[in-house]
């Protein structure tokens, strides 16, 4: 792939392998950058080559820790200051997206703090790839792409050929993104009704649709505890569900919840590569699928100032009017 010489590609920490295949994707190295830490823990960023009138594109997720977040923060201002001439945020897993609104009294709403911390930075773009809550696109006031996974994981299990499908959300919150996904595949949908007594705690409670005698695909945005997933996992079981598998394109993946899934009756885990785990290797029950040519073929299209929409025509969810 042959493009203009003018754009540049940064990364911090959080997914160096991620930024380094969308790099090889689109044709050029990463900009040579430094991102470490003062003997205090204090966060330092440099940007060692020059940028001035550069496209600028920073690939950092913000996933735990909160240096994370920090990173792209500080080197969107080191880019500004550096006269870059358009920077775009291209974040792969949006963290802190469930505070999305005030469920109680007295609660942030993180998801737009975040927003308006990365708009003061000085970002002029953002990239961000299926969100938790599709209105989080809102708490922006600069253009966003917002990129579906589907297609990425629709070709992996299409390829398997599954028989007798059904797609299951594990909660109604992942309703649209389980209708497209049975949409692709040909398969009916059925829903796992679910109670959430505090935040990583929930209990199934009804199960609308027919499992017995099925094959069953779980498909959700992120997986965390892995407890709702899980536990709907041994839910469809016990109503006479087949072969398990199950998909999620953020595997956030914190405390115990590998052995959950271990232990689960889910015989294949689907997750992309959007949060790096460099400390936490998976069992050959995982598979990661890389989100790298989605993310890379992106950015070439708003180099090239063409359109990115036209890339989820088919694998989008649709959208209920």
């Amino acid at each position: 792939m042959i493009i203009r010489s003018d754009i540049r590609l940064i990364t911090g920490n959080s997914n160096p392998p991620l930024a380094s295949k969308i790099a090889a994707y689109v044709g050029e190295k990463l900009t040579d950058c430094t991102v470490t830490r003062f003997s205090d823990a204090e966060v330092f960023v440099q940007i060692n080559e020059n940028i001035r009138g550069a496209d600028l594109f920073i690939i950092q997720s913000t996933n735990p820790p909160a240096e994370n977040l920090l990173e792209i923060l500080m080197l969107i201002e080191a880019a500004r200051r550096a006269s870059a001439m358009r920077i775009t945020a291209v974040i792969p897993y949006y963290g802190y997206a469930r505070q999305d609104r005030k469920d109680k009294p007295r609660v942030p709403i993180t998801a737009k703090l975040v927003a308006n911390l990365i708009t003061t930075a000085g970002a002029d773009r953002i990239m961000t790839m299926d969100l938790h809550a599709s209105q989080i696109q809102g708490f922006f006031d600069l253009p966003h792409d917002h990129l579906y996974s589907a297609g990425i994981f629709n070709d992996y299990f299409r390829k398997m050929g599954l028989s007798n499908l059904v797609v299951v959300c594990p909660d109604v919150g992942s309703l649209k993104l389980a209708r497209s996904t049975a949409s692709a595949l040909g398969a009916d949908l059925a829903i796992v009704d679910k109670r959430r007594a505090r935040p990583n705690v929930s209990e199934v409670m009804n199960l609308i649709g027919d499992v017995e005698g099925r094959n069953v695909l779980l498909r959700d945005d992120m997986v965390d505890t892995g407890g709702s997933i899980c536990q709907a996992a041994h839910y469809l079981k016990e109503r006479g569900a087949l072969d398990i598998y199950a998909a999620c394109t953020h595997g956030v993946l914190s405390g115990s919840s590998l052995e959950k899934i271990e232990s689960s009756p889910i015989k294949k885990f689907v997750i992309s590569d959007s949060i790096y785990h460099p400390n936490r290797p998976f069992s050959g029950k995982f598979e990661v699928l890389t989100c790298s040519e989605l993310m890379g073929e992106a950015i070439r299209r708003i180099f090239e100032e063409q359109s990115v929409s036209s890339l989820f025509e088919e694998s989008a969810p649709v959208k209920e009017m």
